[in-house]
């Protein structure tokens, strides 16, 4: 999650649309994280077998693999155990599912404020 003192904490964006990662982007940058993004479900497992990401930011609806089944990984990993999850999605009836899996649940359109507050909040979690 955190590695040296002065490192960020990660968090990886798995979202499939560039404008909406723009905007994830800067948001999670201003509450000191670093970022890293995947567009496709299957390249998120892949990259999740190396990385440790303090939060993830989820989209359901994704290309390959979809956001659900890497939000099961990430819940049955031991490994990622203490990763919170945001989920950021339009289709509520989905989030409903899987808001006991989940850690917060951020209704599409996300704005840029929303966002960025929550991710302050988090980010003095880790301290």
């Amino acid at each position: 999650m955190v590695t040296p003192a002065s490192a960020k904490p990660l968090a990886l964006i798995i979202e499939d649309d560039d404008k909406l990662v723009t905007i994830y982007t800067q948001a999670l940058k201003i509450a000191e994280f670093d970022t890293q993004h995947v567009c496709d479900g299957n390249d998120a497992l892949e990259l999740l077998n190396t990385i440790q990401p303090a939060v993830v930011l989820l989209d359901l609806h994704l290309p390959g693999t979809g956001g659900d089944k890497v939000l099961a990984r990430i819940r049955h990993d031991e490994r990622l155990k203490g990763t919170q999850v945001i989920l950021a999605t339009a289709d509520q009836l989905m989030a409903d599912m899987l808001i006991e899996e989940s850690d917060f649940v951020l209704e599409k359109p996300v704005s840029f404020g929303q966002l960025r507050d929550l991710a302050v909040r988090l980010r003095s979690t880790l301290n």
